[in-house]
């Protein structure tokens, strides 16, 4: 046996169910609302909580955060464990707003595959792609779903062509959509032949009425309509634009998909298209490129660090990806960062922010810690067999601000506010013997993630804030010894870094440019993201 009663058989047969996966787009493609259409089809849920219209809507399942709430958009990542057919999902919704597009990059970290929406009158936008990049160079497989297909927009044979030009996989298409778009009857399944016709229920908040008929009754009910669609497919198939699961997994081809996540419309199909066709949890490489088999003792990484998700309960949870052997609630594992142990107390499974106790987990899984004050992201934990999974970058910031207390009698809870956010992740802290404690700067991909921070001193840690903008854009690593060089440069300040990098900060590229001119043996490197 290798963990309690469960063989290494069984631990491969649990790992085999896994379908550990993320959703990721362009802001505003549908990210939230598929999510909550594949836990509602999954009956994870009773009905959906997208609904549209800024009067009455309410926040979906996995748009926990009040910020979120209030702007309909999604800025932290959720996780959502459901069953459906013999599998189990593990879907990490990510963040929508490209400011938060880190905090997605750690997500990625920890999938097996990727669901890439196409809002399907706006074709590949840029956030899109950028994500679609970091799938692409972690070797992450991808399932494309061309999203709104009820709204008016592209021709979908143009959208295929979008996709192979801009990406360079193979689109292969499982179903094909019978009505052009903003006239959404149905899709032509390629495998089979038949066509689902679907029925609108509710404006999408329960599961929508489909039914599935043979290609002669579907001439019949939609008539120069499903020709066209039936046409299409065969130029697809002259093309041989059909799913093979060996390129598709090696990066080289992606699945595509018709649907409208609002209406329901496609959603059974992408589950079992997950279930079918997406991969299992594997063995998982270590930083020294060494594979640990899933059978393995018990091993997981820290992907994300989140607090403040209960107003009730000031606790910190870390979400951790199972990669080898079963979690054991109770079970004292081995923190690698200090190889100190770790005691496993307090786990729970997350569905959005409800939560609930789990005392076992299997590879693929995502558990979450509870109080897990000494873990960071990209922290290795193991039981028994020594292992340590390669580390999460930290992305190269662009907006900087000074932050500073409102009110000096609060300054513990100003420091402690500081440091939690730095610990998750939200944003970068910056500090300097000149700025001194009370006065650290704040690094950030994206401006978005200062008004998380404020919104969160402000409210969770009760210490009023207050934000001076400072006049850099960029930021490059350097070595103590480059530091009295540096001093000497206008428009340029050095600080450090809470992970012990040193940083130098420049106004503009001109400013950096014409330092290294003057001083080309400085040490200025990017920060490099891979």
């Amino acid at each position: 046996m290798t963990s309690g009663q469960y063989s290494d058989k069984d631990i491969r047969t649990q790992a085999d169910r896994r379908r550990t996966f993320a959703v990721i787009s362009h802001p505003d493609a549908g990210k939230s609302t598929t999510t909550e259409a594949l836990a509602l089809h999954a009956r994870a849920i009773g009905k959906a909580g997208a609904t549209h219209g800024k009067a009455g809507r309410r926040a979906t399942v996995s748009d926990w955060m009040k910020m979120e709430q209030d702007r309909g958009i999604s800025i932290s990542s959720a996780a959502l464990q459901f069953e459906y057919r013999d599998a189990v999902f593990n879907l990490v919704d990510t963040p929508g707003h490209a400011d938060f597009s880190e905090d997605t990059y750690r997500v990625l970290s920890a999938v097996d595959c990727a669901v890439m929406l196409i809002d399907a009158a706006k074709g590949l936008e840029a956030q899109t792609m950028k994500l679609f990049e970091v799938c692409a160079h972690r070797g992450i497989p991808i399932i494309t779903v061309i999203n709104k297909w009820d709204r008016a927009g592209l021709d979908a044979l143009e959208l295929m062509d979008e996709v192979q030009e801009r990406t360079g996989l193979l689109p292969t298409p499982l179903t094909w959509p019978v009505g052009q778009s903003g006239d959404f009857r149905g899709v032509l399944d390629r495998l089979t032949g038949d066509y689902t016709k679907y029925d609108r229920t509710d404006a999408g908040a329960n599961i929508a009425g489909e039914e599935t008929y043979s290609a002669d009754k579907a001439i019949e009910l939609e008539g120069d309509a499903w020709q066209t669609a039936a046409d299409e497919s065969d130029l697809l198939d002259m093309e041989d634009q059909n799913h093979d699961q060996e390129t598709f997994l090696a990066g080289k081809s992606t699945p595509v998909m018709f649907a409208s996540a609002v209406l329901n419309f496609g959603i059974h199909k992408l589950l079992d298209m997950l279930v079918d066709l997406a991969p299992a949890a594997e063995a998982r490489l270590d930083k020294d490129d060494e594979p640990r088999d899933v059978a393995d003792p018990f091993s997981g990484f820290v992907f994300k660090v989140q607090a403040g998700m209960d107003s009730n309960h000031r606790d910190r949870l870390a979400y951790i990806r199972v990669c080898s052997g079963v979690f054991e609630r109770g079970s004292v594992l081995t923190h690698a960062a200090t190889g100190k142990p770790f005691a496993t107390k307090y786990a729970q499974q997350v569905f959005g922010r409800d939560r609930d106790v789990v005392d076992e987990a299997f590879p693929g899984d995502v558990v979450g810690l509870v109080n897990a004050s000494a873990l960071r992201v990209g922290d290795s934990l193991y039981l028994d067999k020594k292992v340590e999974f390669p580390g999460i970058p930290t992305f190269s910031p662009e907006h900087f601000m000074v932050i500073r207390a409102k009110d000096s009698s609060k300054y513990k809870q100003f420091r402690r506010g500081i440091e939690q956010l730095d610990h998750e992740g939200v944003i970068q802290v910056l500090r300097s013997d000149l700025r001194g404690d009370q006065a650290p700067v704040l690094g950030a991909v994206g401006p978005m993630q200062f008004e998380v921070a404020e919104d969160r001193m402000n409210n969770e840690f009760h210490a009023p804030c207050s934000l001076e903008r400072l006049n850099f854009s960029l930021a490059r690593r350097t070595t103590p010894e480059c530091v009295p060089t540096l001093a000497r440069e206008r428009s340029v300040e050095v600080l450090h870094r809470s992970d012990g990098e040193l940083l130098a900060l420049f106004s503009d590229r001109w400013r950096l440019q014409g330092v290294q001119k003057n001083h080309p043996d400085l040490v200025l490197e990017p920060l490099v993201v891979s």
